[in-house]
């Protein structure tokens, strides 16, 4: 297993007919290269993953969580969800800088 660390802020994102916001980090730049390597020699090229997403765990503070990631055509790199469990565990709110390590 792979460990990417990167320092990034917490956005938010919501649709403009949806109540629900989601909260991401974005990881771009070398982190976002060495995880598209590191996911090259796992599942994320087989095709059955959707939106090209790879498996990886994640750790904000003391909070460990598994989800994916996902390919952002904007910034070139990845997209993680940080859900709600996390951010009040953790007590972050939008815009907060965040330490993330994501390994896969």
């Amino acid at each position: 297993m792979e460990d990417f660390t990167v320092t990034t802020p917490l956005w938010r994102w919501q649709a403009a007919t949806a109540p629900a916001a989601w909260f991401f980090v974005t990881i771009s730049g070398d982190v976002a290269d060495g995880i598209r390597l590191a996911a090259i020699g796992g599942q994320w090229l087989d095709g059955r993953r959707g939106f090209g997403s790879a498996r990886v765990e994640a750790a904000i503070g003391d909070t460990r969580w598994k989800t994916s990631v996902f390919p952002h055509r904007e910034s070139g790199g990845w997209l993680l969800p940080v859900k709600a469990a996390v951010r009040k565990a953790e007590g972050l709110a939008e815009g907060d800088m965040v330490t993330v390590t994501v390994s896969l």
